[in-house]
């Protein structure tokens, strides 16, 4: 068996929306599809990837450098020692050929859109949903029935009234847990968004997100200020690779803290837990499979993270998409994100996958289960 071909293209979402850092609208995603010789009701088995949500696509990385390498490569190469399948690891390495170390900027996103395509591919070749893929072979041998799962939300340009309504959308579809976004407004008038949602939403259910936008002085002023709610989680208080600040925050932030969703490969997370001052008792990590070179690398981030004493129940992947989902039940994370309105067509699950009481069931399809998310493959076949 063997790659036969990769195809690729980008997108645009045009969403207009915005967080306190950047404006969705002129937003790109990359998508690609790998396809193998493997046929399967009477089709070849393809496997689906795309680049992570709120990052533009890499697609001219994949064409000119990692794809190239895939095709070029022996076919035997990039097999399981059985011969029967493909072996992402052994894709990866190739992916990463001739690559400096470090560097770790949009390269960790290219090579994780095409990580995913392979991994999607393997797994549909082994008949099976990605999550029990990956349980029986990187997790405990078992998947849970359902997941805990949050709904990102929250953005700016809605009314208080507006915001509340979004907020009891989200109740309705069955969440328990809703993040908001904040820092992109003076923190007086934050405070009266938080408030307006907490007159619909238990505070304990409510987690805010600042998207790093903070300087240290603020993010000291807007973590005293938070104290008071008792909230879910203050995510991303400031820029994130400053350590030193995270650190700071956990100091005199008695609440959860989260964040990791912007760093793009183990050596990243390995210095946030080594400076960042998180404390594995209460704070959250959320990096992002789809934006730090896909699943092999987030296999090795895993490992680091427990031989720094955290637990796999402390990690909760940012993306609130089918990655993500899979993952967490796969390999017996924590949670994961959900955004079933916003990303599109990347955002959200299968169709008709329930959430009920903050937990979400899993998909039964093979692989990711793309087929079974109508916007996703209808883009793939008008384009592909």
């Amino acid at each position: 068996m063997r790659i036969v071909e990769i195809r690729e293209f980008s997108a645009g979402t045009g969403e207009k929306r915005s967080n306190a850092i950047m404006d969705f609208s002129g937003m790109t995603t990359g998508f690609v599809a790998v396809v193998t010789d493997v046929i399967r009701n009477g089709k070849p088995v393809v496997g689906y990837g795309f680049s992570g949500t709120g990052r533009y696509s890499q697609n001219a990385i994949c064409r000119e450098r990692l794809i190239p390498r895939l095709l070029a490569a022996d076919p035997e190469s990039l097999l399981n020692d059985a011969g029967d399948n493909l072996d992402p690891f052994k894709a990866w390495d190739c992916m990463m050929r001739n690559e400096k170390p470090g560097g770790h900027g949009d390269r960790a996103i290219a090579v994780a859109t095409l990580d995913m395509a392979i991994w999607d591919a393997a797994a549909k070749i082994a008949d099976e949903p990605l999550c029990h893929f990956l349980a029986t072979r990187y997790g405990n041998g078992t998947v849970p029935e359902r997941i805990p799962v949050y709904v990102g939300g929250g953005y700016y340009g809605k009314t208080h009234a507006e915001l509340q309504d979004e907020i009891r959308r989200y109740l309705d579809d069955g969440f328990t847990t809703i993040k908001m976004k904040i820092a992109g407004a003076p923190l007086a008038e934050d405070r009266k968004r938080i408030e307006a949602v907490l007159e619909v939403l238990p505070a304990g259910q409510l987690a805010v997100d600042a998207n790093g936008n903070y300087s240290l002085e603020q993010a000291l002023e807007c973590g005293k200020a938070l104290q008071e709610y008792g909230l879910r989680w203050f995510e991303e208080p400031g820029y994130p690779l400053d350590y030193h600040l995270q650190a700071e925050i956990a100091e005199t932030y008695d609440g959860s803290l989260a964040t990791g969703e912007c760093l793009l490969s183990t050596w990243d997370a390995k210095n946030l837990l080594r400076y960042g001052g998180l404390r594995p008792d209460r704070d959250l990590l959320q990096f992002d499979c789809a934006l730090s070179y896909g699943i092999c690398e987030y296999i090795r981030t895993i490992a680091v993270m427990e031989e720094f004493g955290w637990s796999r129940s402390s990690l909760y992947p940012h993306g609130g998409h089918l990655l993500s989902l899979h993952i967490t039940a796969g390999l017996g994370l924590g949670g994961t994100e959900n955004y079933p309105y916003t990303h599109q067509p990347m955002g959200g699950f299968t169709d008709g996958l329930k959430v009920e009481n903050g937990l979400v069931g899993l998909p039964e399809t093979p692989g990711l289960g793309f087929e079974g998310k109508a916007n996703f493959i209808r883009l793939m076949q008008e384009n592909l």
